[in-house]
């Protein structure tokens, strides 16, 4: 059946700006690292994507080795753009990343020209784009000049393959020297793409700063801190959670019984505000101007929807605050001590 967008997609969408750029986003972007790949189902993903798109979602963000298997989710992608959105990609940013590993050997990870240049170049393959939008390093890699990896992104802004560019999971001190460069060859840092959740909350440790000083926007990946702050472990660790994978990025010793009654206190305090906690938990994410978009996976129609109604209610009074660090913050949950925040 033909896709027909829905017309009144944009009446009651809102769009935040990026850093000091021209460009807006949507307060929620959608992300593919999970849920889009060869191994789950295409069609549940392509119903997801159109719903998205239909309520007012029109920045969708990938990686080169999502999937699983890699690449796979933008090969799915790029067969849903192909079928449903061939004459709507003007009105979409579509962004895509490397830096994690994507083949065998020394030239399939890091930060090298080489790397950077030629998965982009496959990205773009794979989705049957002639460029996308923004093109992030996924991480700081010191064993590569971060001169050679700010010159790839140059590179590519240049070629006309990315529009814009952005980095990811760099700390303040690193994000500050990528700008710089950048800035040298006449090409701005658009965006950062940091991990922050109510549970996990470095970059407000002298990043958000820097980001509001340079004029760079702030997509929050992970504002569920990866499905912890949702009914999902609220009565313990379900069988078929992703958790108990061994590939699993998710750590069984953040769920300890102490981590889990903070997350159920923190559910409480969303029923009180008529909100799930993951509506709750995406609110929070976005209080803070200097916060772009918050970007979310989801499963189904369904679990897109009830991220996406967390719209409705975006405001926080001082003692709701107050409660959710006393619930969040003390005994501290870093679901993400072994990404670099050099």
């Amino acid at each position: 059946m033909t896709y027909i967008p829905a017309p009144e997609r944009y009446e009651q969408a809102s769009f935040r700006r990026c850093g000091r750029s021209g460009i807006v986003l949507p307060p929620i972007s959608l992300g593919l690292w999970q849920n889009f790949g060869g191994a789950d189902v295409f069609e549940t993903g392509r119903a997801t994507i159109r719903r998205a798109f239909d309520r007012g979602v029109t920045h969708f963000d990938l990686a080169n080795n999502y999937g699983p298997p890699y690449g796979s989710a933008e090969e799915n992608f790029g067969t849903i753009l192909k079928k449903d959105f061939a004459h709507l990609r003007n009105e979409l940013i579509i962004s895509s990343k490397a830096g994690w590993d994507m083949w065998p050997g020394p030239y399939g990870l890091g930060g090298s020209r080489k790397y950077l240049i030629a998965s982009c170049d496959e990205s773009l393959k794979r989705m049957g784009l002639d460029y996308v939008d923004i093109f992030y390093h996924h991480r700081p890699t010191p064993d590569t000049p971060l001169e050679e990896t700010m010159g790839a992104l140059v590179q590519l802004h240049r070629q006309g393959k990315a529009l814009y560019v952005g980095i990811s999971s760099y700390g303040p001190e690193g994000t500050r020297k990528a700008a710089e460069i950048l800035r040298s060859e006449g090409v701005p840092l658009l965006i950062h793409q940091p991990s922050y959740s109510m549970l996990n909350r470095w970059i407000e440790h002298g990043l958000l700063d820097t980001l509001e000083e340079l004029g760079v926007g702030c997509i929050a990946f992970s504002p569920l801190a990866q499905g912890l702050l949702t009914n999902k472990y609220l009565n313990g660790v379900p069988k078929d959670s992703r958790v108990s994978a061994d590939n699993s990025s998710f750590s069984k010793d953040f769920l300890n019984e102490e981590n889990l009654n903070r997350v159920r206190s923190l559910n409480e305090l969303a029923k009180k505000r008529g909100q799930t906690l993951a509506q709750m938990a995406i609110a929070w994410a976005l209080r803070d101007p200097r916060v772009t978009t918050a970007l979310i996976g989801a499963r189904n129609v369904a679990q897109l929807d009830d991220s996406l109604d967390a719209l409705k209610n975006l405001s926080f009074s001082p003692e709701e605050l107050k409660d959710i660090d006393s619930h969040a913050i003390e005994g501290g949950i870093d679901l993400w001590r072994s990404v670099s925040k050099e």
